[in-house]
């Protein structure tokens, strides 16, 4: 398949052109999903070991109780992390499709932001697999030992950890989020440091809403969310006054 051709700012094309260049960049996307899931399999049972991991030592050995359930475990888990390796290429796809119909002058601070959204989510996946998951998965395995005697199914658990592990990724993107809603003018730096409030009311539904059944699990998926709520606060204030300087030198000249 052709690599599909990228349009320039201000560059007119037909329906059938952005139609034809949005397929290409699909299977572009559908492309790495492949090669992600066939990379993840390949090292599934490494994977599988790193989950288990972040179980207590007496609780690290997984059980299955139909005849296909390891086979299809190990593909649920292919997919889930083959998903995450494909990401950074899905979100280049995305901003190169849209990036003719920004203006030359903010195409670098998007740029910036997709490369700055790789690094989020890895550090939401570090911060998901050493401290959230170990976290939920100890107390979750040792609640009420004394009266259950608890077999783990690889299939929940496993299933389990990558929702919290993604979730986690995801809650690191909120700095983005916020920095661009004030940035197209949807939200502004001082309605949000005047509702911040609000704001925490927002994020403590958003960190019951995640993935997660137990209080420890909420409490690790909120933290990160009200510090990094109200780093993206500081971050639109920022920009708005490096943006008002900018405007100020402008019109000097």
């Amino acid at each position: 398949m052709a690599r599909p051709r990228r349009l320039q700012h201000g560059e007119e094309a037909t329906l059938v052109e952005h139609l034809e260049e949005l397929r290409q960049r699909i299977f572009i996307c559908l492309g790495a999903l492949l090669l992600g899931f066939v990379v993840a399999y390949i090292f599934h049972l490494k994977l599988i070991h790193l989950l288990a991991h972040a179980l207590p030592p007496n609780k690290r050995q997984l059980s299955t109780f139909t005849l296909g359930e390891p086979f299809m475990t190990s593909m649920w888990l292919s997919l889930y992390a083959g998903f995450l390796v494909a990401i950074p290429v899905i979100l280049w796809q995305g901003w190169a499709f849209f990036s003719p119909a920004i203006e030359p002058a903010h195409q670098r601070m998007v740029r910036l932001f997709t490369l700055i959204s790789v690094l989020l989510l890895a550090a939401g996946l570090l911060f998901g697999y050493y401290l959230a998951l170990p976290a939920a998965a100890h107390f979750l395995a040792n609640y009420d030992s004394s009266t259950y005697t608890q077999f783990i199914r690889a299939r929940d658990y496993i299933t389990f950890a990558a929702k919290v592990m993604i979730a986690m990724a995801i809650v690191f993107e909120l700095p983005l989020f916020v920095v661009g809603l004030t940035r197209t003018g949807i939200l502004t730096t001082t309605r949000l440091r005047k509702n911040r409030r609000i704001g925490y009311f927002v994020v403590a539904c958003i960190a019951v809403a995640l993935p997660g059944v137990d209080p420890v699990t909420t409490i690790m998926e909120g933290i990160p969310l009200v510090i990094l709520y109200e780093l993206s606060i500081w971050m639109s204030v920022l920009l708005d006054r490096r943006a008002a300087r900018a405007e100020a030198a402008a019109a000097g000249t």
